[in-house]
């Protein structure tokens, strides 16, 4: 199936050029694909319906991305590429609060609001992606949005801390004209919706460069069997410059070490960040939970990622299946929780789909052009299938 599809491709998509600060801002280094499109099948379980974070019910996504403008970087005005992305867990999360973890793999990075996450052990508001410099009016965003749909907070109910995670876009991006603005967090969750998610040059991934290549969003998931209990597990990440170029792999294959063109005029980011976000209905609790977000490093390290002192690599992740209740006037109350015995076939669908996601990421992105000419490269889809038939894939 490889070798077919890498005929079609090689008819069809001519290797990148590079670009000059006079080309659009895009260019097209193969249709949109999944690995699994691509005939790429990344460990042993199968994907869900969508093959994204929404696989589990009730997980909505939204994005809204800015691209303007083009030529020199002029601080405050552009050139833009950035974005925001929100993952809505639940359609009322702030009464009907779940079980949640966040880890910090490596700290240089910032994801507010996990401290409250990891001491009381759930997660109550959504959870939004930006860049570095927006992380506060991104913030702000999200409490207006949060009070507009809740109307009793800060009054007759508590206050939320916002979860918003941040990777540093400047070089595709005039970062320090904070372009993300609070409307844009409201939007982004207003437009949040199940079913297929966009990835790639999106939301907060828009100005995202991963191992000298194009990065961005990707997402996919895993269904277990029935035998396992069919859980479903999913993953959304942002990758930002996470690793070098030479350790990038596919399912095993040395991908990055066999591409060592189309990169980036020097200086290009060398370090940067990752946000991971894992989704379950398994009825996990908040200390299984944090099992989880280590084994999302796991998937990460598969694709040679080494959490450099520079990176931010930030794990959150939740489970939809119990209500952790709001204002309840009963002392105790009653969760389900899995066995620790039956958990680890969460822990190879965690693994696998985190991995995937960080290969669609790169799969859906597009070459990019920012400030002063600062060209990224896709990942270009023809050389891939090559290199991963010539290792037996």
């Amino acid at each position: 199936m490889i070798m077919q599809l890498f005929a079609s491709l090689l008819a069809a998509v001519a290797a990148a050029e590079p670009a000059s600060a006079s080309q659009p801002a895009f260019q097209a280094s193969g249709p949109y694909a999944k690995a699994p499109g691509l005939g790429i099948h990344i460990g042993t379980l199968p994907p869900g319906a969508n093959d994204a974070i929404t696989d589990v019910a009730g997980v909505r996504v939204g994005h809204v991305t800015h691209i303007e403008g083009q030529g020199r970087l002029v601080p405050g005005k552009g050139p833009v590429r950035t974005g925001v992305t929100a993952i809505i867990p639940r359609t009322d999360i702030w009464h009907r609060r779940m079980y949640a973890a966040a880890w910090p793999l490596n700290g240089n990075g910032e994801m507010t609001g996990t401290m409250w996450i990891n001491e009381s052990g759930w997660l109550e508001v959504p959870i939004v992606l930006t860049d570095t410099l927006s992380v506060g009016r991104v913030d702000d965003g999200v409490i207006s949005w949060m009070i507009k749909q809740y109307p009793g907070i800060g009054n007759t109910e508590d206050v939320p801390l916002p979860v918003v995670a941040e990777v540093n876009d400047d070089f595709l991006n005039d970062q320090a004209g904070r372009h993300n603005m609070p409307a844009d967090a409201g939007a982004a969750l207003d437009a949040a919706a199940p079913g297929p998610v966009a990835q790639g040059d999106v939301g907060a991934g828009t100005g995202a460069v991963a191992l000298a290549f194009k990065g961005g969003i990707g997402t996919a998931s895993r269904v277990l069997p029935a035998s396992d209990g069919g859980y479903t597990v999913g993953v959304l990440v942002n990758i930002n410059t996470y690793g070098r170029r030479e350790d990038f792999r596919i399912d095993g294959v040395p991908v990055g070490a066999e591409i060592k063109d189309l990169q980036p005029l020097e200086p290009h980011p060398a370090e940067g960040s990752i946000i991971m976000i894992v989704a379950t209905d398994a009825p996990l609790l908040h200390d299984q939970l944090l099992e989880i977000c280590k084994r999302a490093a796991l998937g990460y390290a598969r694709t040679g990622g080494s959490s450099r002192e520079g990176s931010g690599d930030l794990i959150l992740a939740f489970s939809t299946a119990n209500v952790v209740p709001y204002g309840q006037k009963s002392a105790t109350y009653t969760p389900t929780a899995l066995d620790r015995g039956f958990i680890n076939p969460l822990f190879v669908a965690t693994i696998e789909a985190t991995d995937e996601a960080i290969v669609n990421a790169l799969l859906a992105a597009q070459t990019m052009t920012g400030p002063d000419g600062n060209t990224v490269y896709a990942l270009p889809h023809d050389r891939v299938l090559e290199i991963m038939h010539r290792y037996g894939r």
